[in-house]
């Protein structure tokens, strides 16, 4: 078996907090705190969570965007971390990232020609003749006529604009993609399309992507492996279906429960958490999430629960280690009773 495209190990991304007239620190915000996971070549992992669990920063940690604060990160066996000057440049071209907002990502002061030729310019990528070519064939791959070169941003939807932003990052013929909920700010019409498009794409060049997203049920169409975040860590990860039908951790069973789903026989009852999400700056001891889940035990706001590991499902929980025990390493039995207990706790009707 070869080794995965990208490998992350024990990711950490702190930001200071100051405070004062002289901005002293006085304490860490702890956006990514011991992250893990891999990506095989030509597969997707789909990173999901609520807002401000930290999926974004982990994707711009791996690029350095943003420097990560610990940890290890390794690309085709490369270290990013350790990687600095042309190196890292000569790397970040095999890593490209399309961003969320496609009316704030593209420049409205160039035309799409000098918005997509920038990189090839800095990666001294061609001359001139084979750099129009390189942007005409990026248009073509995302379904945009060669005449969007000459004009610019504004005079383009969001879907179209959309697209010249994929078209940007794939002119670099990257190896590895970020995609940063790369269709939340389109129309729902235009949401389908764009999904489509990037797996199309996945296929025909050979891509690799970390798809980060709070919409589960793209996430499941679209990626190989989902791996759940919740304040900073991975709480469960493993193949797409296998999550989708059998998740184990109670957050998990929570987000899945309030996809929406128009076929009443797979319609599922509504999980509702309490309270609110704690601050990324003061997170609760043992597991982060024992002060939202209803079946917390003791053990739970004291210790901090390790990976448990069957058949290559991934979880961070103290009931979830319990149940697969007792079910005798069946993790969908033990799913099963957890989900279970989850609706015996709290269930309204998803109508």
């Amino acid at each position: 078996m070869s080794d995965p495209l990208l490998a992350v190990t024990n990711l950490e991304t702190h930001f200071p907090l100051r405070r004062g007239i002289l901005r002293r620190t006085v304490g860490q915000v702890r956006a990514v705190d011991g992250v893990s996971f891999s990506i095989d070549r030509q597969k997707t992992l789909g990173l999901v969570g609520e807002s401000g669990c930290g999926k974004t920063t982990v994707g711009r940690s791996i690029l350095r965007l943003v420097e990560p604060t610990g940890g290890s990160i390794r690309f085709d066996g490369h270290d990013v971390r350790e990687t600095s000057g042309a190196a890292l440049r000569a790397l970040r071209r095999r890593m490209q990232i399309v961003f969320q907002d496609p009316y704030g990502s593209l420049n409205p002061r160039m035309t799409v020609r000098a918005i997509l030729e920038e990189g090839l310019v800095i990666h001294q990528m061609g001359e001139a003749a084979d750099r129009l070519e390189r942007m005409r064939r990026a248009l073509e791959q995302t379904g945009m006529p060669a005449t969007t070169l000459a004009r610019y941003p504004h005079e383009f939807s969001g879907g179209q604009r959309q697209r010249i932003a994929i078209a940007r990052a794939l002119v670099l013929e990257p190896e590895f993609l970020v995609l940063d909920e790369p269709i939340s700010a389109l129309d729902v019409s235009i949401q389908a399309q764009v999904v489509n498009l990037l797996v199309e794409l996945r296929e025909k060049l050979g891509l690799t992507y970390l798809f980060i997203s709070h919409d589960l049920s793209v996430v499941e169409h679209v990626s190989d492996e989902v791996a759940v975040m919740y304040l900073g860590r991975i709480v469960e990860r493993a193949a797409a279906a296998e999550i989708a039908r059998a998740a184990l951790h109670p957050y998990t069973l929570a987000l899945f429960s309030a996809v929406p789903n128009v076929d009443p026989a797979r319609r599922r009852r509504r999980i509702v958490l309490g309270g609110d999400v704690p601050s990324p700056s003061r997170p609760p001891a043992g597991c982060r999430f024992n002060p939202r889940c209803p079946l917390a035990e003791t053990v739970c706001r004291e210790i901090d629960p390790p990976a448990v590991v069957v058949d290559g499902h991934h979880v961070h929980c103290h009931l979830a280690a319990r149940e697969i025990e007792r079910a005798d390493g069946n993790a969908t039995v033990a799913a099963g009773r957890i989900a279970a207990a989850m609706q015996a706790a709290t269930t309204v009707n998803s109508g």
